[in-house]
Parts: C-alpha cells; structure tokens; sequence
C-alpha cells in the first residue's frame, strides 16, 4: 500500500478568497517533525506561496493530543555528528521559514501538546489560537541539546526574562500561562477552537486582499529594520498600496456607509 501522506492540504473557498487548511497527520505520534515530514511540509507551503487568491493559511495538527510534538528524538538520536545534526535542524528551519514567508496570515490552530519544534513552527506563525488544554515548552536543554533555530522568536513574542526561562529551565506550560506571557493570542475550550480560528478568517476576510499581504511583508521587515528603515519602509508599503485601485474601492464602500452629519 502507499504510505500516507503526513501534511494534508484542504482547500476551500470562500467570499473574498482561498483559505487553506494544512494538517500534520501522524497523530499516533503527536504529529513530530521527521524528515519526510518537513520536505513534505515545505512543498506544501512553497505551493500555497504561489496562489494568487490565497487570502489565509490555517496549520494544525490532527487528533486532540498534539498540534506538533516536536522533532523526531528517535532521528535526532540515530545523528551521527555535527554536519548531519546540522542538516537536521536547517530542515526545522526551513519549515519556520516557509510559514513565515508566506504572503498571507498564517494561523496556528493549537490543540494539544506544543513542544520544542512544534512550539517554533506556531511562534513562526501570524496568530495563534490555543485549546484550554493545550501544554507548551521548550525542553531541549533535557535531551542534551540547546534550543535553535526558531526559538529566537520567543524573545520578541514573550521577552527576554521569560524566554531564559523557558529555554534555560525546560520545563512544560499551560495555555493560561502562554496566554499571560503574550506567547498566544487567545485561549478557548477545546470545543471552541474552531470558531476561534473561524472569527479570525472573517476579519482577515474582510480586509483588503492586497492590504493584509503587505501588511505582513512590512511587520517581517520590521523585525530586522532599524526605527528609522523601519518607518521608510511603511512609507514604501503605504505607497505601494496606491498601485492598485483597492483602497479607491474601499474608501469609497466606508464613506458610502458613514453616517451623514
């Protein structure tokens, strides 16, 4: 029989646009993160990339036990020394950076465990949305190795005195105290986690297409850019936005709906 595909893609159509569905599938073991995975999960977002109607990305794990576990420990234990460990970790990497090259919002769905890898896969993510079970946690530094690639994120989402904790000490979470350190947007009952993610899709729905894109082209460049390059380049998307006739279109809807004085 073939093998299963690990990373499913749902595509659906909706007013305004596309919105994708992906899923890591291998719940039987908390959706890790082996090699074959992480290829397959790239091309899946290298294809997404392309859509041109693609309005958000939806990521998730399958089953209710984990949105993703982590890395493979049984792969990472069969390394055989620093150049093989080091094409290891640059597949996570490129998993992270596929999320957060994409052109339109991506939005972690996180239901179940979160950990180490799975954990810089949602912070490489735009919004995220957590069961009230859900665990999260960084525990590298107990299999021996430090926490990479990715995990620079965390301080920016949670600040450098939580950061140093959670990578130093590697100890597990719950999603009130992600919540309360900034590292998720919101937390629901599990039964919820659905329409949670659903509200979000209605407002990015809502927004401009091309506004949304370059909006989350200038906050990735914010990240690396000086105040100053930083203001230019808000500057340049501002302009850029002009080249099209959707804000023409969509100020004139707003002032078409504003209440007369």
């Amino acid at each position: 029989m073939p093998e299963t595909p690990a990373v499913h893609v749902r595509r659906e159509a909706r007013s305004g646009g596309a919105v994708a569905f992906v899923t890591l599938d291998n719940a039987a073991k908390l959706n890790v993160l082996n090699s074959t995975v992480m290829g397959a999960f790239v091309q899946a977002f290298e294809t997404l990339a392309a859509e041109d109607d693609l309005r958000s990305i939806v990521l998730t794990g399958a089953g209710d036990r984990a949105f993703v576990g982590g890395a493979d420990v049984d792969e990472m234990a069969s390394l055989s020394g620093p150049e093989a460990a080091r094409a290891f970790i640059g597949k996570v990497h490129r998993c992270c950076a596929a999320v957060r090259a994409a052109p339109v919002p991506v939005i972690a769905r996180i239901g179940g465990h979160a950990l180490g890898a799975g954990l810089e896969l949602a912070a490489s993510c735009d919004l995220r949305v957590a069961a009230e079970g859900a665990t999260f946690g960084m525990p590298e530094v107990k299999l021996g190795i430090p926490s990479v690639v990715e995990a620079a994120l965390l301080p920016g989402l949670v600040g450098w005195g939580r950061a140093r904790e959670m990578l130093l000490l590697g100890e597990t979470f719950d999603a009130d105290a992600a919540l309360r350190m900034g590292l998720v947007d919101a937390v629901v009952p599990a039964a919820g986690l659905d329409a949670a993610v659903e509200a979000r899709l209605a407002s990015l729905l809502v927004a401009g297409p091309r506004a949304v894109r370059l909006q989350k082209a200038l906050i990735r460049a914010w990240e690396d850019l000086p105040l100053k390059d930083a203001i230019a380049a808000g500057a340049d998307a501002f302009a850029a936005a002009f080249k099209m006739d959707e804000p023409g279109r969509m100020m004139a809807a707003w002032r078409a709906k504003r209440p007369r004085a």
